[in-house]
């Protein structure tokens, strides 16, 4: 069995290199990003994105994102429009996920977009991420690196933790930034747009390039994070809560202590980047439930609340 240690792989030039053969050759690497750690795989592999979707014990209806090193990268895959365009020069390296039309030519493995038309894909602006993206020369479609439905990683303990002995070498680029999952938006044929899920970019940045959301998601799931459950942290979440019931761990928010606290100060920028970290302490306690103080719904509140909605159903 391979050693705790032995999965890490630095990440420095020999190390960059060592994660982009393995991903040549087909094997699975956990990768950072700026949101949080992806299961990463090459996007034009069958077999290769099978092993995603068996690591993850992850539903074949659920869509994965495809990592791009470039937006020409990802205009051999998508089908961009002005609005795409646009988007792309503004939040590009970033946290923005874009579901566009698929290219009809594309290699990528229909598995991917899950039997739809459409193709969800992003830049990442990690600095590790984006030297490895250079480094494989391929499209890399890579969910959050956790069991699904669980808790997202954002630190390579919580990749290790989460896979347990299934867990492939892991390319070490520390503590993610953000650590909330990218924002994804679709761009609809008849010019309007969707809001899939919130995330680090802010609806309103985004309508100060697209103009206001002016079409629904639909009754499908088009892009990762849409299902009712999911974020899990195995154990019964109650949110809105301002103190403790008993057996309760309490996941504080500013004046509100808790047992551990997504912000003291209440800077809604610091509880995205701590809320996997306060849930992965949460389910490590010896208390059977937990607790989440108020958090507000504007700007990054809103992804916060996503989360935790689905965590809580």
């Amino acid at each position: 069995m391979v050693g705790k240690a032995d999965r890490l792989i630095a990440p420095d030039a020999q190390g960059i290199a060592r994660a982009a053969e393995l991903l040549s050759a087909g094997e699975l690497v956990a990768v950072p990003t700026e949101t949080v750690y992806g299961l990463a795989a090459r996007a034009d592999s069958a077999e290769a994105v099978a092993k995603i979707y068996r690591t993850k014990g992850r539903p074949d209806f659920n869509p994965l994102i495809v990592h791009v090193a470039t937006l020409a990268q990802a205009e051999q895959l998508a089908l961009f429009d002005e609005r795409g365009l646009r988007l792309a020069e503004a939040f590009w390296p970033g946290p923005l996920t874009m579901v566009l039309p698929a290219r009809a030519e594309s290699s990528i493995a229909p598995a991917v977009s899950a039997g739809l038309p459409t193709i969800a894909v992003r830049c990442p602006g990690h600095p590790v991420m984006v030297q490895l993206l250079e480094a494989v020369g391929l499209p890399l479609a890579a969910p959050s690196a956790n069991r699904s439905l669980g808790v997202s990683p954002t630190r390579p303990d919580h990749v290790r933790e989460s896979l347990g002995d299934g867990c492939p070498p892991i390319l070490d680029g520390g503590a993610c930034a953000m650590g909330l999952e990218s924002t994804i938006v679709a761009l609809r044929d008849d010019g309007g747009w969707s809001l899939l899920r919130p995330g680090p970019v802010e609806r309103r940045a985004i309508e100060s390039i697209v103009g206001p959301q002016s079409a629904s998601s639909g009754a499908k799931i088009e892009a990762p994070g849409q299902m009712r459950k999911h974020y899990s942290p195995g154990k019964p979440v109650r949110l809105d809560a301002r103190e403790a019931a008993a057996g309760e761990f309490l996941i504080g928010f500013g004046a509100i202590a808790g047992s551990t606290n997504l912000s003291p100060d209440g800077d809604l920028a610091e509880a995205a980047a701590r809320l996997y970290q306060c849930l992965h302490e949460a389910a490590a306690a010896p208390q059977k439930r937990i607790a989440v103080a108020p958090i507000p719904h504007e700007g990054m509140g809103e992804a916060i609340a996503d989360r935790l909605r689905r965590a809580a159903a």
